[in-house]
């Protein structure tokens, strides 16, 4: 008995565990990415011994991809022959990999899964306890199954209130981060709850989860619920656990009422730099990009298409829109979404990280600034370390390219 994720691992591991114990417990699923997965060969040689299990290795190709340049290309190379030799069967190359997973239905409740990014905390959303590692610690998954965890502690955020038009999941977790701080949940796990949640969608959910690791936190979990089991039904998979916390002890608990937040903006160059849009009305942008494993879904496309139809985005703002992945950029083809933007200046990319990355599909220049529904704005991430990036959501970002200047997207110019 206890918070969502010392009852995850409780469950895992046929006892009770409380927060602030240590415990080598087994991994569902360990995944890494082109950037990870290189580093984690060379530990797994260091170690000496046979994979796990195959089956339970995912590796992906999203963070520069398709290659773009010699070392990208040399690296993929390397990556593909170690997956031909040991015959790896979960290898894609299909958008950026938070999103795959999901989709492929690696990330189910009471899952325990491990990745070789740090926004692999996204899969909390639906009851599984995620969290990013180093590639040293990957190969160890590989090489044993299982790794050590300390239990953290959990704050919980409850959320109440109905969000404004205009507002979205962004925007709450932009405000909740500028609130605890960049460093406020240090190892903790943020368990979010309250009717706002409960009301929200999937899609919305694994924007918070997704952002849990920007104020340090461990993993971000929501409880399973109705809409977890819709959604798990919805690519073929039926049978799944009730993950939720039973009589749980939290070190704190953060109200928030929804209802008083505006579109929120997190200025250059930490994430925990947050304030209301009408601080920074009339900015001058050089490039929005709508996208990433924050907000590249389907639904988030949809909110950017309704803003951009039959308009323009402004000449002095280049526009680039990446849908998070294939299954993505297929729906909002066959929707017509993808027609929307092609017809109102933006560049379509290749499904996959993008410009978040700053390896290519749209880096920044000296003296450029970006507005972006990534989820980190550190200086130099896209490119020029004299650069400057603004987070905001995709409403805010597509109303801001018509204009070619940040803009509130609840006001029509």
């Amino acid at each position: 008995m206890g918070t969502i994720v010392e009852e995850i691992f409780s469950k895992k591991l046929g006892r009770q565990v409380r927060a602030g114990e240590l415990v080598i417990a087994p991994v569902d699923y360990v995944m890494s990415h082109d950037t990870t997965t290189p580093l984690a060969i060379n530990a797994w040689k260091k170690i000496g011994k046979p994979l796990f299990d195959k089956n339970r290795i995912v590796v992906m190709f999203d963070h520069y991809y398709p290659a773009p340049n010699i070392e990208g290309a040399n690296m993929h190379k390397k990556i593909r022959d170690f997956v031909k030799e040991n015959d790896l069967p979960n290898f894609f190359f299909e958008g950026v990999c938070h999103q795959v997973m999901i989709e492929k239905g690696f990330t189910l409740p009471g899952n325990i899964v491990v990745g070789g990014d740090s926004h692999t905390c996204t899969y909390g959303a639906l009851g599984c306890f995620s969290t990013g590692m180093g590639s040293t610690d990957i190969g160890v998954v590989w090489a044993t199954g299982r790794n050590w965890f300390r239990i953290p502690e959990t704050i919980n955020i409850n959320v109440t209130g109905k969000l404004q038009k205009g507002v979205y999941a962004k925007d709450l977790i932009l405000y909740i981060i500028g609130q605890i701080s960049a460093d406020g949940a240090t190892y903790k796990s943020l368990e979010f709850s309250g009717e706002t949640i409960e009301k929200m969608e999937i899609n919305e959910r694994l924007t918070l989860s997704n952002m849990a690791i920007e104020a340090g936190a461990k993993c971000g979990l929501i409880m399973t619920d109705d809409k977890t089991k819709e959604y798990f039904r919805s690519i073929g998979i039926e049978d799944i656990e009730n993950i939720r916390p039973v009589e749980p002890q939290y070190e704190k608990t953060i109200k928030i009422d929804a209802s008083l937040l505006s579109p929120q903006i997190a200025y250059p160059h930490r994430v925990d730099n947050v304030k209301d849009i009408n601080e920074f009305i009339g900015l001058e942008l050089d490039q929005v990009f709508i996208g990433t494993c924050t907000n590249g879904r389907y639904e988030d496309l949809k909110i950017a298409a309704g803003i951009l139809k039959g308009k323009k985005v402004s000449d002095r703002c280049r526009t680039i829109v990446i849908p998070a992945s294939q299954a993505i950029y297929e729906r909002a083809l066959k929707q017509g979404l993808i027609d929307i933007f092609i017809k109102s200046g933006c560049t379509v990319g290749a499904p996959g990280c993008g410009s978040c990355v700053g390896r290519h599909q749209g880096v920044l220049g000296d003296g450029e600034r970006a507005l972006t529904t990534m989820n980190r704005n550190f200086q130099g991430r896209i490119g020029s370390p004299k650069s400057e990036i603004y987070l905001a959501s995709p409403a805010t970002c597509a109303a801001s390219a018509i204009t070619g200047k940040i803009t509130d997207p609840r006001k029509k110019e």
